[in-house]
């Protein structure tokens, strides 16, 4: 088993390719942190497909409402999770490559499950999307998930659980 600094705060998420590990980051966005652990705990994460993948942007993830079922991918991306919107957890950390920020609607305290990761630097999004983890292995299995608004083919988060519970 591999070693991880903090496996309470750590995310294994399994896609086609390989295992990605994110750090998350409980000291700049605690209630964020503690939703993804929640969701992931409960198994909600898992099968939800990337609905949103743009080149040279970010891959969008996290519907848990609309994202699993095939005959409802038209409508992934517009819902979360049964839990109440997290308040915005805005901080200096900048959208720089391999982090994940969370999706949200024009409301800043609108986030509930869905995230993405970002491909490249996104300087644009600071301060306006808060940043609560960073993927520290594995980017290259995100970098090759299947690009579209959404996707014709999606790919989808096969697992999500916390490094600390397997």
């Amino acid at each position: 088993m591999a070693e991880y600094k903090d496996p309470e705060n750590t995310i294994l998420m399994e896609l086609k390719d390989g295992t990605v590990v994110i750090e998350l980051l409980p000291d700049v966005a605690p209630k964020h942190t503690e939703r993804m652990k929640e969701l992931a705990r409960a198994g909600e994460y898992d099968g939800v497909v990337f609905h949103r993948v743009i080149d040279g942007f970010m891959a969008q993830t996290g519907d848990v409402k609309n994202g699993k079922d095939a005959t409802m991918l038209r409508y992934a991306g517009t819902g979360g999770s049964d839990l109440p919107d997290l308040p915005a957890e805005f901080s200096k950390l900048p959208h720089d490559r391999g982090t994940l920020g969370a999706a949200r609607s024009q409301n800043p305290n609108s986030a509930n499950s869905q995230f993405f990761i970002n491909f490249k630097d996104n300087h644009f999004l600071n301060g306006q999307y808060t940043v609560y983890g960073r993927v520290t292995s594995g980017m290259e299995h995100v970098d090759a998930i299947t690009r579209g608004e959404p996707p014709a083919s999606p790919d989808m988060m096969v697992s999500v659980k916390v490094a600390a519970d397997v």
